[in-house]
C-alpha cells in the first residue's frame, strides 16, 4: 500500500487555516494557495537522490551534494491544480509540466476527461499530480490513471484537503501512489464536497461562481 503523508508544519497549518476562511477572496486565496503547494513541495521532493560534487569557494574546494539529475514533471488538473503550479515551479524550476483537464458529472459523481497535454517523455520523470483538493478520489484516479496509459512509472499525488473517502478510493486504484496532503477532513456530503473543506477551490481561485 502507498503512503499516505499528512505535512502538519505549523507554517502549513496557519496558512490552510486562512484558506479555508470564507471571508478569504481570491487574490489572497490564490497567493496562499502558492505559498502552501511551495512549503509541500519541500517534503513531496525529501526523497530525491543527490549526488557528491566538488563546488570552489572563494577559500577551498567545499564537498558538497546537488540533485543527481532526477527529471520531474508537474501535473495539475484543471482548472483548481493550476493554483498550486507556480508555487511549486519556485523551488523546481527545471520541472516541466503537463496538464490533465476533468471536470465531475454532477449526477453520477464520475471524471470526465476533457484535455490532456503532456511532456513527451514523462516515462523519464517523477510525476507530481497536484489539485487542491481530493474529495470522491475519482478525478485524482482518472488522472493517474491516464498518466500510467502513456507510460508514467513514478507518480505521487499532492492536495491541499483530503476526505477519507479520496484517499482510500486512490489508495485502492493505485497502490503505487503516495499521497501527500496538509490535512484530512472529516468526510464527503451527500453532493461530493468535502466537509468542513473550503468550498470549491476553483470558484474561489479564479473568482468564478
Amino acid at each position: 500500500m502507498a503512503k499516505l503523508q499528512v505535512l502538519d508544519h505549523p507554517l502549513i497549518q496557519h496558512k490552510l487555516s486562512l484558506i479555508r476562511d470564507e471571508k478569504t477572496g481570491s487574490k489572497e486565496f490564490r497567493e496562499l494557495v502558492e505559498e502552501v503547494a511551495m512549503l509541500m513541495a519541500y517534503e513531496v521532493t525529501r526523497d530525491f537522490p543527490l549526488q557528491d560534487v566538488d563546488v570552489k569557494t572563494p577559500v577551498a574546494i567545499a564537498k558538497s551534494k546537488m540533485l543527481a539529475g532526477r527529471k520531474v514533471g508537474l501535473v495539475p488538473i484543471l482548472r483548481a491544480g493550476l493554483g498550486m503550479v507556480d508555487g511549486m515551479l519556485r523551488l523546481i524550476p527545471a520541472a516541466k509540466v503537463g496538464h490533465v483537464g476533468l471536470y465531475r458529472d454532477p449526477e453520477t459523481l464520475l471524471p470526465v476527461e476533457y484535455y490532456c497535454k503532456l511532456p513527451s517523455d514523462i516515462a523519464e520523470r517523477d510525476l507530481i499530480v497536484i489539485d487542491p483538493m481530493l474529495a470522491t478520489g475519482g478525478s485524482a484516479s482518472a488522472a493517474i490513471e491516464f498518466l500510467k496509459a502513456r507510460g508514467a512509472k513514478n507518480i505521487k499525488l499532492m492536495c491541499l484537503i483530503a476526505a477519507p473517502e479520496g484517499i482510500a478510493a486512490v489508495q485502492k486504484a493505485h497502490t503505487d501512489v503516495d499521497i501527500f496532503v496538509a490535512a484530512v477532513d472529516e468526510c464527503l456530503n451527500e453532493h461530493g464536497y468535502i466537509i468542513p473543506g473550503l468550498g470549491d477551490a476553483g470558484d474561489r481561485l479564479f473568482g468564478t461562481k
